[in-house]
């Protein structure tokens, strides 16, 4: 139940029919994870905690630059050099004593994400790199949790719900991560500095929406919002059963940094289509196949170790290390991850990427 001073700091939700009384204790039992403290996780936190929800955490290992105080409201210029995440909570326990605030003052990966989501009723991402997007919505797959999104980017924004109620998921609308440099990030390009303002206030909407059970949520759509051109565009997501099933039979991505070009093997030693064409009478070269059984073309003639990437931490011993290995999938992205992976996790010295994939064969 709620104390006087709540219903009194709440009595504007208690007015609405929508909310009321019942509503808004539902808000106080909310658990809510926002990712991030940046240009989308200051609005997020800020309205979520005005709101009323009960327990709201923040995960960020950042530290606040000037260049941040453009857009990131929260923060003034006696916090540059600080923590986000320390600062963050600092402030919001005094906007509101009544609510319960934690913040980890570390970066999400592969390692800790699960188990963090598992705590949590709806994870909100105020991310603003590819690689962290991948890994909290696999995540969310597989935590079975529903994934409030925002992305930002000079003008332009865009807001979806991702795995809400057996709906759509991030990867259905971008199932491969853009190619590197691709798409630059806002300290690269700009941003304005209200617009994730108006896409974090969004955001928070749709939390407070899926917590009451009100409205329509934003599921299995992308909202686009132009503040240049003040223009609105909605489009429809088709849900990818095939993209949300992988996830759930794979796990997380092994690097997501990898998976999304970032990671760089210096060490990466590349072999020709036309070079590993002229091993294949050699008895020292092996080729290995990392790429799914039911992925074509199947090339008899070079008679390769079938191991898919996700099973290399099940059989990495069936890999020899005394022969030269060729390590390919279907256009060299995968093949990349694999060697990569078997290098800092098992020491092999002997395999070499197959350039442009066995497609180019």
């Amino acid at each position: 139940m709620l104390s006087s001073q709540e219903k009194n700091r709440y009595n504007r939700h208690l007015k609405l029919n929508e909310v009321g009384l019942t509503g808004q204790v539902k808000l106080k039992k909310a658990k809510v994870l926002v990712i991030g403290a940046g240009g989308l996780g200051c609005p997020i936190l800020q309205y979520l905690t005005a709101a009323g929800v009960g327990f709201l955490s923040v995960i960020d290992d950042d530290i606040i630059e000037e260049s941040n105080l453009q857009r990131q409201i929260l923060f003034n210029s006696e916090d540059i050099g600080k923590q986000k995440s320390i600062v963050a909570v600092e402030k919001l326990a005094v906007q509101n004593p009544f609510i319960t605030l934690k913040y980890y003052n570390e970066r999400l990966t592969t390692k800790n994400a699960l188990a963090l989501f598992e705590n949590y009723d709806i994870i909100v991402d105020g991310s603003d790199n590819f690689s962290t997007r991948y890994l909290i919505n696999d995540a969310c797959i597989l935590a079975n949790k529903p994934l409030v999104y925002g992305a930002i980017h000079k003008f332009e924004g865009q807001i979806s719900v991702f795995n809400y109620k057996n709906g759509a998921s991030y990867r259905c609308l971008f199932p491969s991560p853009p190619k590197e440099n691709e798409v630059p990030n806002c300290s690269e390009i700009g941003v304005l500095g209200v617009l994730p303002g108006a896409i974090g206030v969004l955001q928070a909407n749709e939390v407070l929406k899926i917590i009451l059970g009100i409205g329509t949520v934003l599921s299995d759509e992308l909202k686009i919002l132009n503040l240049l051109e003040n223009t609105s565009t909605t489009l429809k997501i088709t849900k990818n059963k095939e993209q949300i099933e992988r996830i759930k039979l794979k796990g997380l991505e092994k690097d997501y940094n990898l998976f999304c070009g970032i990671t760089k093997n210096k060490n990466l030693k590349s072999i020709t289509i036309l070079d590993a064409k002229k091993k294949l009478s050699q008895s020292e070269y092996i080729f290995l196949d990392v790429r799914e059984e039911w992925e074509q073309p199947q090339i008899k003639e070079l008679n390769a170790l079938q191991i898919p990437l996700e099973q290399l931490d099940e059989m990495f011993e069936e890999i020899p290390k005394d022969k030269k290995v060729i390590v390919f999938c279907q256009t060299g992205g995968r093949s990349k991850q694999a060697i990569l992976f078997l290098e800092q996790e098992y020491n092999f010295k002997n395999l070499h990427n197959l350039e442009d994939g066995i497609l180019a064969w």
